[in-house]
């Protein structure tokens, strides 16, 4: 088995790095894509030689509903289309876990499927909740596979002030796909990939 991190200690780390994230000034950001209900900016990430992407987008459902299809469990699974597999291969308590999953390939497979093990840490966050993660350095592999790197990344959902049933919801995210790619694909990849997510989460919501 692999040496797990301190969960506790991981989990308060990856909260309070999000929390930082979420506190930047707009002037930090520029738009990568625009569509009606959805924005995505980006800036350097300090993490790593790419992005660090922000999404942001009005989901209507209540919070608890909205976070429940995007932690991990067997709800993301039926609507995310870039996700192919979602193994949790530990728990440390329910809101806290490791899970592996793979992706399908992006771009006409310029971009291959990448596998991540991610840790994943779900906490209440002002009215609302944080779903947040970070990829760990995690020895077994499948030869099948590029072994992807989430940077911290995570997802805020809060209750819009005037319309209690409807969410906002803000996610940041900095991926590192590695292999062999140009970032230019990868950042076209990415600011589409968060505007599907929308989409695909909004309809898979209106279902439930």
């Amino acid at each position: 088995m692999e040496d797990l991190p301190d969960a506790a200690v991981l989990a308060t780390r990856l909260k309070n790095t999000l929390i930082q994230y979420h506190s930047l000034e707009d002037d930090k950001w520029r738009v990568a894509k625009k569509m009606k209900d959805v924005t995505i900016w980006r800036k350097p990430s300090e993490e790593f030689n790419g992005y660090l992407f922000k999404a942001q987008g009005v989901i209507d459902d209540v919070v608890n509903s909205v976070i429940d299809h995007i932690r991990p469990g067997p709800c993301r699974l039926d609507w995310d289309s870039l996700m192919t597999s979602l193994d949790i291969l530990e728990y440390f308590e329910e809101n806290c876990c490791v899970m592996r999953y793979t992706t399908a390939g992006q771009l006409w497979n310029i971009i291959s499927p990448r596998e991540f093990v991610d840790f994943s840490y779900t906490v209440d966050y002002k009215e609302g909740l944080l779903s947040c993660g970070i990829s760990l350095d995690w020895s077994e592999k499948r030869s099948e596979f590029v072994r992807g790197y989430n940077h911290p990344c995570g997802w805020f959902c809060v209750p819009l002030k005037d319309s209690p049933n409807r969410s906002l919801l803000t996610g940041y995210i900095q991926t590192d796909l590695r292999g062999m790619i140009p970032q230019s694909a990868v950042d076209t990849a990415m600011a589409s990939t968060l505007i599907n997510f929308y989409g695909d989460l909004q309809k898979a919501l209106q279902k439930a």
